[in-house]
């Protein structure tokens, strides 16, 4: 069989495959397949593999080389840039053929309503496309605090990611979050300073803020010409060239990129063999196998040393994460975007370049981490994988480790956005969307059969054995998964009417499926439902997906934050219950003392004196421990949890025959004694997290 055909994205041009080795059957399947799931009402040029006269096999556009994919996330504050520059690598990558713009709300990555709507990025969007040679996966995070937790799980699974900062305000508060997971997480990241043109923008701030607010070593890979409305284009430190944009051109593909001469600039060749011998000299000092090299061979003229050996230092030095390069553009003006794609295909690592040890215990077989589930009506829930290692098949069964539960996977599918191509297969280090996975959840440990997992545990207890560690290698099994902060806001919400109840609670279970950071739970006093989320605009959002994709006009009830209180002083309570229940008497004393603990902790640390220790049984003690316990779900001042706490067990006298229950009630009631006569010891806080709000509540 050859020169069988698919159709191109842009129903334009018909091209031909030629494709060996395969079963006519298989082939005709597939290419049936990617013709159903063509890219409908987009203006998408083509699919992966397949720009222009390009022609590839099959295998190589669903399956590239795993060190020519890379896998990266763009994060920043709100308002830095992330979309537009989403949108216009997208563009020059040839699989748009239109420029979209946020505030038109015709971008790709933000395709649902609200963001539309508000002009900002609410959930994380995966998109798929080709970069001479290269296949890069990316995700366009959010900005906003309210939906951090997005960024936190696709961290969890990228290789890379792409720093992007305002170039007149530097290093802002989000961005700080945003680093901090990304140091979290050990990822290697470029930074990207956006928005040159605009009035104030600075290079030189920008470039300080990162130095002095992130405790980074920034590597100036490139320096702008001009700065606000004087900014036309940027200059390579590396290759010493400048990249000009044609001011008349409507997209920025035309630009042109010129050698320094001496002739034509002499300032401008001047400052940039400063900045390169800087540069030279300051990798020199990361890097020892360059060090030796530079000192060996070009120690006395640094011009001398080649492009390619700087640049095959800096991704050394990237991967090592010891110092972050530089490089600049306004993606508005669509300038400074392609150099920014070379350098992503340059200097951030493939797959293959990052050290994941459990690897080794798999030896081939299929391990993957789901880290994002989206639901769809049609489909059902759609799960995203990260393959660390195997194959993936659909029609494949699969293992949930942390489930404990086989699946299939009954269609497999390429991300590109809201719209998706199926594919037969994807090998180790893609990122894969997968139909049919009911039962798993964000951070499971997908495996392909309950005996690889078993076989990978035997494994890892080998080499256990072999190191002599003393922790469990066969927990390490499961991959770690994304931490889920606790809610920050909370309010009630309820349905039109008693009959729409069952819809609803179908409507916050598929939402919290989406959503872990969205929590809900039924008041035991009132019967009302809670509505939890990370903040005001993040319950905002809940409420009008509600009514949009569920038909639900729920109302909400006033929004109050999630406080936590603690104590400040030292509190010495005692307390007598002396109850008779038939013929048995029921009588405990108890003495304890609770003060504030330095470390943050949820739970009370409970402990004992070595009087009380002694004679304590295990009974008892359980009581003691559940009496503290429910004691601290409601403190003196607001009735909120209380945290942060030690509590110390000084004195306990029980007559014979007293119950368990008796003891932990008497306990409960010592402490609740103790917030009651000192309130002035207690003070309330935000509950911390992600996105934390140190302003009042509305509500109290």
């Amino acid at each position: 069989m050859s020169n069988l055909r698919i159709f191109a994205v842009n129903h334009k041009k018909i091209s031909s495959l030629h494709i060996n080795n395969m079963c006519s059957s298989k082939i005709r399947a597939s290419l049936k397949r990617l013709r159903l799931h063509v890219l409908l009402g987009r203006n998408y040029s083509s699919l992966p593999g397949l720009i222009g006269n390009d022609i590839k096999s099959l295998h190589s556009i669903i399956n590239p080389p795993i060190a020519k994919i890379r896998n990266i996330g763009i994060m920043a504050h709100i308002d830095a840039g992330k979309t537009t520059t989403t949108e216009r690598i997208l563009y020059y990558s040839g699989y748009t053929r239109s420029l979209g713009d946020v505030d038109d709300g015709d971008t790709v990555t933000d395709f649902m309503a609200q963001e539309r709507e508000r002009g900002i990025t609410i959930q994380s969007a995966a998109v798929t496309f080709d970069w001479k040679g290269y296949r890069i996966n990316l995700i366009d995070t959010p900005g906003h605090v309210d939906f951090t937790l997005e960024v936190e799980r696709c961290l969890r699974v990228l290789d890379g990611a792409v720093a992007v900062f305002d170039a007149s305000a530097g290093v802002e508060a989000q961005t700080l979050t945003v680093w901090r997971q990304a140091d979290k997480h050990k990822i290697p990241r470029i930074c990207f300073l956006n928005k040159m043109d605009k009035i104030g923008a600075s290079f030189n701030y920008a470039v300080e803020s990162i130095r002095e607010k992130l405790k980074a070593k920034p590597l100036l890979l490139q320096l702008p010409i001009g700065e606000g409305k004087t900014f036309k284009g940027v200059v390579d430190v590396v290759s010493k060239e400048k990249l000009l944009w044609n001011p008349n051109s409507d997209d920025g593909k035309d630009f042109e990129r010129k050698p320094l001469l001496e002739m034509s600039d002499p300032e401008l060749l001047k400052e940039i063999t400063e900045a390169r011998n800087a540069l030279i000299e300051q990798v020199a000092d990361l890097d020892d196998e360059f060090a030796d090299l530079v000192l060996g061979e070009f120690s006395e003229n640094f011009d001398l040393l080649p492009a390619e050996k700087l640049q095959t230092a800096v991704h050394r030095v990237t991967l090592a994460q010891t110092a972050v390069p530089v490089l600049c553009g306004s993606a508005l003006k669509n300038k400074g975007v392609q150099p920014l794609l070379d350098a992503i295909t340059m200097y951030l690592p493939s797959p293959e370049e990052r050290n994941y040890e459990f690897l080794q215990w798999y030896k081939g077989d299929l391990c993957a981490l789901a880290f994002k589930v989206l639901h769809d009506k049609q489909r059902g829930p759609l799960v995203f994988l990260r393959i660390y290692s195997g194959m993936i098949k659909r029609q494949l069964a699969i293992h949930n480790i942390n489930g404990n539960c086989t699946e299939r996977i009954s269609r497999l599918l390429l991300p590109f956005a809201d719209q998706h191509v199926e594919i037969p297969s994807l090998t180790a280090g893609n990122i894969a969307l997968t139909v049919g996975l009911k039962n798993t959840a964000t951070g499971d440990t997908i495996v392909s059969s309950k005996s690889s997992a078993l076989a990978a545990c035997r494994r890892a207890e080998r080499e256990g054995e072999k190191k002599h560690r003393q922790s469990n290698e066969a927990e390490r099994l499961l991959l770690a998964g994304v931490e889920i902060p606790e809610p920050v806001f909370f309010c009630t919400i309820e349905p039109p009417s008693v009959a729409k109840q069952p819809d609803l609670d179908h409507a916050l279970k598929c939402l919290q499926r989406e959503d872990p950071s969205l929590k809900v739970k039924l008041d035991p006093d009132s019967g009302q439902t809670i509505l939890c989320g990370m903040g005001e605009l993040h319950i905002e959002i809940i409420h009008d997906r509600i009514k949009r994709e569920y038909g639900l006009e729920t109302y909400l009830g006033p929004l109050q934050v999630a406080y936590r209180e603690t104590i400040l002083n030292s509190v010495r309570a005692t307390d007598t219950l002396d109850r008779t229940l038939g013929d048995r008497r029921h009588l405990v004393t108890v003495e304890l003392e609770a003060k504030s603990l330095e470390t943050s902790s949820l739970l009370p640390v409970i402990e004992y004196a070595a009087s009380v220790a002694e004679d304590l049984s295990q009974a008892s003690r359980e009581a003691i421990e559940n009496g503290l316990h429910s004691a601290c779900l409601q403190g003196p001042l607001l009735g909120s949890p209380i945290q942060d706490v030690a509590i110390t067990l000084h004195s306990l006298v029980i007559h014979p025959g007293t119950s368990t229950a008796m003891i932990s009630a008497c306990v409960s009631r010592c402490l609740q004694k103790a917030g009651e006569v000192s309130e002035l010891a207690f003070k309330s806080k935000p509950i911390s997290g992600y996105g934390a709000r140190k302003r009042p509540p509305k509500s109290v």
